[in-house]
């Protein structure tokens, strides 16, 4: 049974709130797996989270019970993809990546180039959806990947059209003016477009996607890449007027209205 206790918690200070150590504790395995893909053993987890075997055990096996952890033949345990399709089926994820996917499909065979969706997740983006390209060669992002928002081209979106804008990232830590700078010119042209910070070669474009409301719900973004052996079907200029379209058209299929009204 839970109890109501008081303590610190993060962002308040001698607020209530309710623990439920067993609950707790599932979400802590879910976490720590999340951060270890390869995947780890029962007392690998359990030392993880300064446990011991007896307090984790049960958990667990009920999670895998559950469908929420599988065991792979080294006795190690890994997240399900139970998880992210909770996750689609609970949010807005879902019905987004359901409308986008005709038209990001068109976009990849259209450019030879892949390209994927980041929703705010907090203060980190989050990649809910990509689509590779058809040709031989390609770029693409793992659909998890978590971002941050003031260094990528995604996040300077998600930023810039936001009502909670760039403040949500450090509450009540002073505004950088570069920042804000950036994320007013992002929202004057309406797309942000800058070298990758990671990779070589890799231009990133970015455009918002809009809900019914009018609020931002993710960035569409193309990491274009540069062939050097003359095999570029499209370059990055006519690559970055098809991805406005496709964004267009994506939140023009949300929100019920002509494309030409977006």
């Amino acid at each position: 049974m839970s109890r109501k206790i008081n303590a610190k918690t993060e962002g308040t200070v001698g607020s209530p709130t309710y623990v439920a150590p067993a609950l707790e504790k599932g979400f802590n395995v879910i976490e720590l797996l999340a951060r270890t893909p390869e995947g780890l053993t029962a007392s690998e987890i359990a030392a993880g989270l300064g446990l011991s075997m007896s307090e984790i055990f049960r958990i667990i096996m009920v999670m895998e019970r559950r469908r929420w952890l599988r065991k792979s033949p080294g006795d190690k345990y890994r997240v399900t993809p139970l998880v992210l399709d909770l996750a689609f089926r609970a949010t807005p994820a879902e019905e987004l990546a359901a409308v986008a996917s005709p038209h990001m499909r068109e976009f990849a065979r259209a450019t030879d180039q892949s390209c994927h969706l980041v929703m705010r997740n907090g203060n980190k983006g989050l990649v809910i959806m990509r689509q590779q390209n058809p040709g031989p060669t390609g770029f693409h992002v793992r659909i998890g990947t978590q971002l941050d928002l003031e260094t990528t081209c995604s996040g300077h979106v998600l930023l810039a059209f936001s009502d909670l804008g760039a403040e949500f990232i450090s509450p009540g830590a002073p505004a950088d003016p570069r920042l804000q700078a950036t994320l007013s010119a992002v929202r004057e042209r309406g797309y942000e477009r800058m070298e990758s910070a990671r990779t070589l070669g890799v231009t990133d474009v970015s455009y918002p996607v809009f809900d019914f409301h009018g609020d931002i719900a993710a960035a569409l973004t193309v990491p274009f890449l540069r062939l050097i052996d003359g095999t570029q079907s499209v370059h990055l200029d006519q690559a970055q007027d098809i991805l406005a379209e496709t964004a267009s058209r994506i939140t023009a299929d949300l929100t019920g209205r002509d494309r030409r009204e977006v």
